[in-house]
């Protein structure tokens, strides 16, 4: 091999050897430095950064932990990563806590410059809402709403030290992105307000998913129910049935001849089960065993209706076997607030099927009723057994003459 040749694969040599040897150098330097990081204390991070000057991370987490050099860690990972967003939100709030509102300013609006996610947006509108700038603190809460994200209940509390008023959070960033709402219901619940909950309720039904929002919304219909705000009960289920988000029939009652399993709302029935007494959906409507081992006094069957004020006829069809007459089973009316029987049926006791009905008048204070059929032993009278079948039931207003 010529001289010449044999000095240039030495040379080739030797750089190969330098070069695997800076490798293994190298990485020996950054698993020391990685092994230093994780121990996560100031002196072992102090070690990991002076092993990698570099490693914008490392003086990012260094300053959390030396807070006296702080500004000047989290200025040299901002110059080692001009796209590290945390690090203009943490310094741009040691500035302000200096009270140098300009720069602090002009570094939460650098974050967002290079990161367009949530913390940015949040951070802004924070910031605003500490100097009492409300329009653009409305402006980026807005932004932050625009960005998805697991969890924002920070940002509506941020909303709600500016206003309790819950349709003046809903005007001002309440969006068309289906988990917005619902973690807005979430937070609403939490702040114990229910008018505002059925409201954004509607807002989940133009918006979100029947498979995975309807147990939430029949749950808020129910709740609505419970405190007796029965115009905004019946709003949204009508919104739910409208939609096709149930199975459910607009007359009242639902469900009237009991031809279906009834859906966990109040607005369909509640079967009630009990030892001696088992009611369920059947061929021909409801049908009801009794064993003579019921309660002496029980539901059998109930569900919320409500309804404008004036007068009514509730109509039903029936018919039972070995149930003699004064069989202490009739439906009735019941005022869901004060819980007063308003109107009820004579007892019901026939072979062969019969149609009747009874009448109630329905007043401004009680929109919301029961409608219950029940089972109270008649004095002097053993407990029944036999069975009932419900075929149908109505309720109709009765126009005025």
């Amino acid at each position: 091999m010529p001289p010449l040749q044999r000095l240039v694969v030495s040379a080739l040599r030797i750089s190969i050897v330098g070069a695997c040897c800076y490798g293994i150098w190298s990485s020996l330097t950054l698993a020391r430095a990685g092994y230093l990081f994780k121990q996560d204390t100031e002196q072992s991070v102090r070690a990991a950064v002076g092993l990698v000057p570099d490693g914008w991370e490392y003086c990012m987490r260094l300053s959390e932990l030396d807070q006296a050099h702080a500004r000047e860690l989290l200025s040299e990972s901002l110059r080692l990563n001009r796209y590290n967003s945390q690090a203009d939100i943490e310094l741009g709030l040691q500035y302000e806590a200096d009270g140098d509102f300009p720069d602090a300013e002009k570094l939460l609006l650098e974050a967002y410059d290079v990161d367009h996610t949530y913390t940015p947006r949040w951070s802004l509108a924070n910031y605003y809402l500490r100097r009492d700038n409300m329009p653009e603190f409305w402006a980026w809460a807005r932004s932050a709403a625009a960005m998805p994200n697991e969890d924002i209940g920070s940002l509506f509390e941020l909303c709600w030290r500016v206003t309790s008023n819950p349709d003046a959070i809903n005007r001002a960033i309440l969006n068309e992105k289906p988990e917005m709402i619902r973690q807005y219901i979430g937070f609403l619940l939490g702040k114990n307000q229910p008018a505002a909950v059925a409201a954004v309720a509607a807002q989940l039904v133009r918006w979100g998913d029947p498979a995975t929002d309807r147990p939430l919304l029949l749950d808020i219909v129910d709740n609505q129910v419970d405190l007796n705000e029965g115009a905004a009960a019946a709003r949204l289920w009508h919104l739910l049935v409208e939609r096709h988000w149930v199975n459910a029939d607009s007359t009242v009652p639902n469900n009237a001849g009991f031809r279906r399993e009834p859906l966990p709302v109040s607005f369909d029935w509640l079967l009630q089960d009990y030892q001696g007494l088992h009611s369920w959906p059947g061929a021909s409507g409801l049908e009801s065993e009794f064993g003579g081992t019921q309660p002496e006094d029980c539901i059998i069957a109930q569900q919320a209706v409500v309804l404008r004020p004036g007068n009514y006829a509730m109509s039903y069809s029936y018919h039972t076997s070995d149930i003699s007459p004064a069989s202490g089973i009739h439906w009735q009316i019941v005022d869901a607030k004060t819980g007063t029987v308003l109107a009820e049926s004579p007892d019901l006791s026939s072979d062969a099927l019969l149609s009747s009905g009874f009448g109630f008048s329905v007043s401004t204070a009680a929109p919301l009723l029961q409608l219950r059929l029940v089972y109270r032993r008649a004095l002097g009278t053993a407990r029944i057994s036999g069975m009932l079948d419900v075929v149908s039931t109505q309720i109709q207003a009765i126009p005025k003459t």
